[in-house]
């Protein structure tokens, strides 16, 4: 009895400290054309009045997916905070919760009769309604005067890899650098924004989404942008976002252009 009362307590805790972790991500929701967005922001310490900061927008995976606006939260954020989750960047961080059954793009897989994923990636007459949301929210933030429009980047891993690829498509003037982890798109679509560095990761086993959808835009987006990196991890497979978030430098590399 003593041994399951500690166990209950030490699992406790360990909710608690989670939920602690990542209390300075607020919680909201954007209301838009009688559409919702759920979201989490996490603002810079300290942060001054009539300062513009930095935007890092983060795009989750299709595991993260929901209503519940914490799921989001499960890859990524501890990236922006330290171990008593208070903010480490002097940036602000949005993280959009893409509803569950849509995605931020039109990504289509299926499967060769050799059991491997090949996709397309349709652009479709407009984005899915998530992606337009989070780009509304984009230019609210924008317009409320506490972003730097020079200064803003976008990321993401997996279906939030190819959404980071698809949001430089779509809106190319908008990000100054992206970091595209496990994800890919269609080569052809890179001349919009061969002026935007982006460095790629991606795990050479991957099996869910194969690394040639990334090295294929890797290798025509270095051609005309020299700051575009690519990071192969040999025996990784589709986790290959901790491996990228424990590079050293990431995101003073992001935060450099």
């Amino acid at each position: 009895m003593r041994n399951l009362c500690l166990l209950v307590l030490v699992v406790l805790t360990a909710i608690n400290v989670k939920a602690q972790h990542f209390e300075a991500f607020l919680p909201n929701v954007f209301v838009h054309d009688n559409d919702t967005l759920n979201y989490r922001i996490l603002y810079p310490p300290n942060m001054e009045a009539g300062r513009k900061y930095p935007l890092i927008l983060f795009l989750h995976g299709a595991g993260e997916r929901g209503v519940n606006n914490e799921k989001q939260l499960i890859h990524g954020a501890a990236l922006f905070v330290d171990e008593e989750g208070r903010p480490t960047q002097d940036a602000i961080v949005l993280l959009p919760q893409c509803p569950p059954n849509v995605m931020w793009t039109h990504r289509v897989k299926e499967k060769n009769s050799d059991g491997v994923w090949e996709f397309s990636f349709p652009l479709g007459d407009s984005a899915p309604r998530p992606a337009q949301l989070v780009n509304s929210l984009v230019e609210e933030l924008m317009a409320s005067g506490r972003v730097d429009p020079e200064r803003m980047y976008v990321m993401g891993l997996s279906m939030g890899g190819i959404g980071t690829l698809e949001f430089l498509y779509r809106w190319p003037e908008k990000y100054a650098a992206a970091i595209c982890i496990c994800g890919g798109h269609d080569p052809a679509l890179t001349s919009t924004y061969c002026h935007v560095p982006v460095w790629f990761f991606h795990g050479g086993k991957d099996d869910v989404v194969p690394s040639v959808y990334s090295r294929q835009v890797f290798e025509v987006l270095r051609k005309c942008n020299v700051n575009t990196r690519y990071t192969l991890y040999s025996e990784l497979n589709h986790n290959s976002w901790d491996a990228a978030f424990s590079e050293p430098g990431l995101l003073e590399w992001l935060l450099s252009f």
